[in-house]
């Protein structure tokens, strides 16, 4: 794998931010093999597929690669991993703050098609998130169903209207929303569930633990889904909001997504 750390400035943000970028390389070494995914594929012409990894609240685009071995879990893959860095913006163009849906949603694909050899076609498209990340994931997928082929959650915030109290630490709440409506906005997921067509969205795919603080908001997306005949690939299993859960959940993850051979 070849492994970038990018600093670039992002004109939807007015400032310099970074991504971490990890690019298939078909290598071996010892106790490693790696794949391209473009090897006899559909996707030669246009490039790799690419995985969009985005981060938690509390997090930067360091922290899937220090917390997990997402590294090599894509290797086997021969998938590229794209991993920005929103602070805690709740992938959102923020009330008080940066334009950081403008940026994940618009302009970041775009940085990266023209300077990666990675496809862009739906097909080789995904997204996937952890927490905070969760939401971003789904909020990409069903804002915009036309890009992703796939989009999966692991503990997600997916309904941010009822955030736990503990989230709302340091006025976050105002800073991202600043008193805006939720329902139906982008950001209302439960809503967006049920006015997508079904066959036009992405395959999702969700885990939650039942230990986690999140998990309610994971059963109310699961029941929008269905009474919308949205399909869902889920699991509530036993775990709670943390990282052993997430090296667990991104690894099947990885195994979910259609990646084309």
């Amino acid at each position: 794998m070849i492994r970038l750390r990018t600093d670039f400035f992002a004109e939807s943000l007015g400032l310099g931010t970074s991504m971490v970028v990890l690019m298939p390389q078909a290598a071996s070494g010892i106790g490693m093999e790696g794949a391209d995914a473009t090897s006899g594929s559909a996707a030669d012409e246009s490039g790799v597929p690419v995985l969009y990894l985005l981060h938690g609240l509390s997090d930067d685009c360091t922290i899937w690669e220090r917390r997990t071995s997402i590294e090599r879990y894509a290797t086997e893959k021969g998938i590229a991993v794209v991993m920005p860095e929103v602070r805690r913006s709740f992938y959102t163009d923020e009330a008080v703050g940066e334009a950081y849906w403008t940026f994940v949603a618009e302009e970041l694909p775009r940085i990266v098609a023209r300077t990666f050899r990675v496809s862009t076609a739906r097909e080789d498209t995904f997204v996937a998130g952890l927490s905070m990340g969760g939401f971003g994931a789904f909020k990409l997928a069903l804002n915009h169903p036309e890009r992703f082929a796939a989009a999966a959650s692991l503990s997600g915030a997916l309904d941010p209207a009822n955030l736990p109290l503990e989230l709302h630490t340091g006025h976050l709440a105002e800073r991202v929303w600043g008193g805006r409506e939720i329902a139906g906005t982008a950001d209302d997921l439960l809503g967006l569930v049920g006015r997508r067509d079904p066959a036009e969205l992405p395959a999702l795919f969700l885990d939650c633990g039942t230990e986690d603080q999140l998990i309610d908001q994971n059963r109310r997306f699961l029941a929008a889904a269905e009474d919308a005949g949205v399909e869902v690939a889920s699991r509530l299993r036993p775990g709670a909001h943390t990282w052993e859960f997430w090296d667990e959940g991104i690894q099947d993850v990885l195994d979910w997504l259609p990646i084309r051979g």
